[in-house]
């Protein structure tokens, strides 16, 4: 089975959803007030402009440099993100749903503060876990959301052997990207994760050498401050919290 070329991954730009959680976070609230599910929340006015930024980024790649296929997460602010930056390079376009953003089940639309006032037994069983393995009634662990990104690659290589492919999904992913093209453990992962948060519109790439996956971009924004585009880091829709 011939291997991708090249994979990179798009963090969708910043949503209204994840304006209205950065208020509740900072406003020291229970819930946050998204009036959509989490699928429907849309890009806000900077985030179209994020998105924008990531097109120009591709239109000025040289025609070998740029992806031959685009996978999008199902999710609103994902496929926004996709088919603007997408729109004028005539790349194939497809969404899947296995790109979809980590489910949290009971933990949806609480602040970090109400985990901690509404569900103290999931808050105490999550710090006992980690992040890594922790699976919220209703939800997933970061596990299960790996367990989805190795079907799809497996499927990429198969149906698009030595292909670049790029995706544009949610913070989760490209950590979990990272985790699977560089060949991290749990500690790797989690030290990465604790240093960075990964911004919208946020550019994070591998290219393949003597066979292996090399890094080339990590949470790269120079697309964005070069278009003088604010970059952003606020967290989904829901507590993220290690």
């Amino acid at each position: 089975m011939q291997e991708l070329r090249w994979l990179a991954v798009v963090r969708h730009g910043q949503s209204t959803g994840n304006v209205l959680a950065e208020r509740a976070e900072a406003g020291g609230v229970e819930a946050i007030d998204i009036p959509e599910r989490d699928a429907d929340v849309p890009l806000s006015d900077l985030g179209r402009e994020q998105a924008e930024a990531v097109g120009r980024w591709l239109a000025g790649r040289e025609a070998r440099e740029r992806p031959d296929l685009a996978v999008a997460s199902p999710y609103l602010r994902a496929r926004q993100t996709a088919e603007i930056a997408v729109a004028s390079l005539g790349v194939p376009l497809v969404v899947d749903e296995r790109l979809r953003d980590r489910e949290l089940g009971v933990l949806d639309l609480l602040t970090s503060h109400g985990v901690d006032v509404r569900l103290p037994g999931e808050a105490a069983r999550r710090a006992r876990l980690g992040k890594f393995y922790y699976r919220p009634p209703g939800g997933e662990s970061w596990t299960d959301v790996l367990l989805r990104l190795r079907s799809l690659q497996v499927q990429l290589r198969l149906e698009h052997p030595g292909g670049r492919v790029l995706w544009f999904a949610h913070e989760a992913t490209v950590l979990l990207a990272r985790y699977l093209a560089e060949g991290l453990d749990e500690a790797g992962l989690m030290t990465v994760a604790h240093a960075v948060r990964i911004a919208n519109g946020s550019i994070s790439s591998w290219r393949r050498v003597d066979g292996l996956l090399r890094p080339e971009l990590f949470n790269d924004v120079a697309h964005l401050e070069r278009d003088t585009v604010a970059p952003t880091t606020q967290e989904d829709v829901r507590a993220e919290r290690t």
